[in-house]
């Protein structure tokens, strides 16, 4: 059975960013399960598994718009120091949780501190980066 909308389909993987750093990868003996054409994957990815049968195995490279999306520079936020009272060490790199403006919780990263100011950045950690895929397709049914 080939991989289209509506099949429920389990893969192995292992996500780089362009270097070879591995980002994450399916834990061992425990694939990744999803409806193929129901958004949960990014659209790249689901479009590179399309037509692909349990036992392919394949390497899959996603550019930002097809991933995670480019760096929107309008989700780069600065903040005065005192919105983080109560944070006892805020280091750039640190990724904290925030509310959003319709009650969500999103992730956001520190990306400088200094006495005065705190910059944020809303985009999601992997925007921007082009996302390379090593696929085993592991089983799909109905």
């Amino acid at each position: 059975m080939i991989i289209e909308n509506g099949c429920i389909v389990s893969i192995h993987y292992e996500l780089r960013n362009t270097d070879g750093t591995v980002i994450s990868a399916s834990p061992e003996g425990t694939p990744l399960t999803y409806v193929h054409g129901s958004g949960s994957i990014i659209s790249g990815l689901e479009r590179e598994l399309t037509g692909k049968r349990a036992g392919d195995e394949f390497r899959a490279v996603i550019q930002p718009e097809d991933g995670y999306g480019k760096i929107n520079p309008n989700l780069i936020t600065v903040f005065k120091r005192e919105a983080f009272a109560g944070i006892d060490s805020i280091q750039p790199g640190a990724q904290l949780q925030a509310q959003d403006s319709q009650g969500g919780i999103q992730i956001i990263t520190v990306k400088s501190v200094s006495d005065e100011e705190v910059t944020v950045d809303r985009n999601h950690p992997l925007a921007g980066q082009t996302l390379v895929f090593d696929i085993k397709v592991e089983s799909v049914r109905k």
